[in-house]
């Protein structure tokens, strides 16, 4: 039988752990308050859960407790996160450890957020984590997560803010075992229009199984997030500080598999992005982004198949993206709200044909002007990829396509204005290459396929029989 699982409310699950006599610990918040903690004092019996509780608002007390031998130079940060478990980890177990007569599995909660300000001008999020035994005197397990609040409340936000650390808690004691059950129960009694989870991190002796990249992009299938990125060496990142005053470049696709035409759109779109004039080499990224749609077939997501996509990308130097959007306007509304420089989309012309598709935008008031709009704000262009027309036996490039009236001069208007800037030096050969033809041929065994792809992704298809090859 599948497994079905109780949501149980707020109190319960606070009561639950208070309750249970091997769990111990401490919690530090700061930012938001003491909403976390505040939950299993209401719940009764706390003082078999509580050690400590603290709130470290100012930030020289906040230096002063977690900064004595390293530095964290952003107050709502990652660092400033594992500088806190780390504190107030040894504290506990340096100080309890041998004093807890009964079996004690420790544990330390902490947050570090910034909730809505008095303007309501801020960016609402923070990072959250756990340190914690499940074992006693066990080595530690560790998950932790960054979230985004969306409620215009500050007051809402802060029960968000409890009912989510409640829901973390609880479930790195009772769903360690199942990392699915774990991510679906981080929103009991809460909605992604309260928050979004936009990255989370398994590790430890009893979370070594977890491969936290699926776990990433099962935030972004159970409609958690929006999107979820992995930086080149396939780590799990948050968005925000991925991208923080970056100049990206994007290129979507299947990556199934990655063939000459998939090289040459990035070389050549790198190569036009570089005569930028803010163009900096240390300060510009490329992010291949997969949206949800290519990952999933028959409704199931095939989870090796997706590994083996972003190995190929991580092993090609490239950072990647996991997202739900198909639409080209809401990707673009997305990564605009984290602090970039400048955005370069890569588009092929037969794919931005369907971009100038009005019959995409019907669900919009302002149709495709809404959306032309929400796609080319003032730090995007479009870089176009030309096509190969075989009866004209050449390229095609923006001013070779014939729009109809109701697009033309919109187009007319983003081509004068530089919003689309045409990719001059395609390859030509690699223009009749499609991805979808090349994996058919991969999977019924026709060696043709390996003339369509470089030499070492064809080398690691075949070493590790990928995407269905047989020898």
């Amino acid at each position: 039988m599948p497994y079905i699982r109780e949501i149980l409310t707020v109190n319960r699950k606070a009561l639950e752990i208070n309750l249970d006599s091997t769990i111990y610990g401490s919690f530090a918040e700061i930012g938001g308050g003491q909403e976390v903690a505040r939950n299993f004092f209401q719940a009764g019996g706390a003082s078999g859960t509580i050690a400590k509780t603290i709130s470290a608002y100012d930030k020289s007390y906040s230096d002063a407790i977690y900064c004595k031998d390293k530095s964290a130079k952003r107050y709502v940060s990652r660092e400033r996160l594992n500088l806190m478990l780390d504190a107030e980890f040894a504290e506990l177990t340096g100080l309890l450890q041998q004093k807890r007569t009964e079996k004690t599995r420790f544990f330390t909660f902490a947050d570090t957020v910034s909730t809505l300000n008095y303007y309501k001008n801020n960016v609402s999020h923070g990072w959250m984590g756990v340190r914690f035994q499940l074992k006693e005197g066990g080595d530690f397990n560790q998950v932790i997560l960054h979230v985004r609040l969306l409620e215009n409340d500050n007051v809402l936000q802060q029960n968000t803010l409890g009912i989510l650390g409640v829901n973390l808690l609880y479930g790195c004691y009772y769903f360690a075992d199942r990392p699915n059950a774990f991510l679906q129960s981080l929103m009991d009694n809460l909605s992604s229009d309260r928050l979004a989870i936009t990255m989370i991190h398994m590790s430890g002796p009893e979370l070594a199984y977890v491969d936290n990249r699926l776990l990433g992009v099962q935030l972004v299938k159970n409609g958690m997030t929006k999107a979820i990125m992995f930086d080149r060496y396939g780590h799990v990142q948050e968005p925000d500080d991925m991208l923080y005053k970056k100049n990206i470049l994007i290129f979507r696709g299947s990556f199934r598999p990655v063939t000459y035409v998939t090289t040459d759109m990035l070389k050549t779109s790198f190569n036009l992005f570089k005569k930028d004039e803010d163009y900096d080499k240390n300060n510009t990224l490329s992010l291949c982004e997969i949206t949800l749609n290519n990952l999933i077939e028959a409704d199931d997501f095939d989870e090796r198949d997706f590994l083996d996509r972003v190995d190929l990308l991580n092993e090609m130097g490239q950072h990647v993206m996991v997202s739900n959007f198909r639409e080209f306007y809401k990707l673009v509304s997305y990564l605009s709200q984290f602090r970039m420089i400048k955005m370069r989309l890569v588009i092929g012309l037969d794919t931005f044909k369907k971009v100038m598709d009005e019959r995409y935008y019907s669900d919009l008031k302002g149709g495709i002007l809404e959306a032309l709009g929400k796609l080319f704000p003032d730090n995007v262009k479009v870089y176009l990829y030309p096509v190969w027309d075989v009866k004209l036996n050449r390229q095609l490039h923006s001013q070779d396509i014939n729009w109809s009236e109701q697009v033309k001069y919109l187009y007319q208007h983003l081509l004068e204005n530089r919003k689309i800037i045409d990719i001059q030096d395609a390859q030509s050969r690699f223009l009749q290459i499609f991805s979808h033809e090349v994996l058919d041929l991969l999977r019924q065994g026709k060696n043709e396929w390996e003339n369509h792809v470089p030499s070492f992704i064809a080398k690691r298809i075949k070493s590790r029989k990928l995407f269905g090859f047989t020898e």
